[in-house]
């Protein structure tokens, strides 16, 4: 018979792996951030000072206004492939109705246009049982001839006082490091977290993500829930779009083209699982910085476009295996009792 003391010492060991490899997948987001922050700062060139910081929390403040609606739509179990056209068709429709409305009626319009394509995808999603993936597919290609068809195939410009007026608002520095937009969006975010973690409507989310069934069993309206992610996810991916659109005001039909990959990278870092029933808006939030980090230091030394494309493609297949690998631990340990595994495997 086994050392009952080589059991005992083997379980512990094995539970005390398990619980840092627990809290490692937790905090990895911070962990990274943490481990990138310091990397870039002792070794990028120019990388800590004042100026670039500042620009770094501009540059994340549309990718990280997206991911908060993106976020709930993956905690839901759907995808929305759509997002970055949302943000590319609400800014210049923002930026190209503001001559005849102004920006008290461009970007009121233009945010409610990101919300009703939100709709229709909830709509088609869940009353219509079709795919998030295809659905969403079919709507980005759907927004592409519309942008150009409302644009001409042009970038929109003003060079009006007021536009100007509010982009100098819109950049100006409050405090270190902190613009008007970069204040919009951290009080969203925190919103958001609160909204997800603090009420029962947030909280269903992820139970409707986690399992449908149920969540249906507890009364909880699934399709609904479903529309409302799809809904909030157009209206954010509008607003980050509108908002970049007015600090720099210019809307190219480029803007939100990298924003999808950019943003689905970075929630999942962030924890947020492909199968729905768990994540966090400041997570990914987090990871959306922690990714803007990286790509300047990759300017700032000397590498092309194409390594950072490289870099975030390896970081995401990186993140996705570690994903497949827990959900397949999680799996085989289904049902088992830590109780009852201490003896396994011992005989009388």
């Amino acid at each position: 018979m086994p050392n009952p003391y080589e059991v005992w010492g083997g379980t512990m060991h094995n539970t005390d792996r398990n619980t840092l490899l627990s809290l490692g997948n937790k905090y990895r987001i911070y962990i990274l951030f943490v481990a990138v922050f310091a990397f870039m700062s002792l070794f990028a060139p120019k990388f800590f000072n004042p100026f670039n910081l500042t620009t770094i929390m501009r540059s994340f403040c549309m990718n990280a206004c997206v991911a908060i609606g993106f976020t709930i739509v993956l905690i839901c179990g759907q995808l929305d492939l759509s997002i970055g056209t949302i943000i590319t068709f609400a800014g210049v429709v923002g930026l190209g109705l503001k001559e005849q409305f102004g920006y008290w009626g461009s970007v009121p319009v233009a945010v409610v246009c990101g919300a009703l394509i939100g709709l229709i995808n909830g709509l088609l999603v869940a009353k219509g049982k079709i795919s998030s993936f295809i659905v969403t597919l079919g709507t980005m290609t759907i927004l592409q001839g519309a942008i150009y068809q409302f644009t001409g195939g042009n970038s929109v410009s003003l060079s009006s006082e007021d536009a100007f007026a509010v982009s100098d608002f819109l950049s100006k520095q409050l405090f270190p490091l902190i613009t008007p937009r970069v204040l919009i969006t951290l009080f969203l975010a925190v919103m958001g977290e609160i909204f997800l973690k603090k009420t029962r409507v947030g909280r269903n989310f992820y139970l409707v993500g986690g399992n449908k069934n149920s969540a249906w069993l507890a009364g909880i309206n699934t399709d609904n829930y479903t529309i409302f992610a799809f809904v909030l996810s157009g209206t954010m991916a509008a607003l980050g779009g509108v908002l970049f659109a007015m600090e720099s005001s210019a809307a190219t039909l480029k803007l939100g083209e990298q924003s999808l990959m950019y943003v689905l990278s970075a929630t999942i870092i962030g924890g947020t699982s492909t199968a729905g029933g768990k994540g966090g808006i400041m997570k990914s939030v987090i990871a959306i910085l922690t990714l803007e980090m990286l790509y300047t230091g990759i300017i700032l030394f000397g590498l092309g476009n194409e390594v950072k494309i490289f870099i975030a493609g390896l970081i995401l297949a990186l993140v996705v295996l570690y994903e497949a690998f827990a959900q397949y631990r999680h799996e085989k340990t289904i049902g088992r009792k830590p109780s009852l595994m201490k003896g396994a495997g011992t005989k009388a």
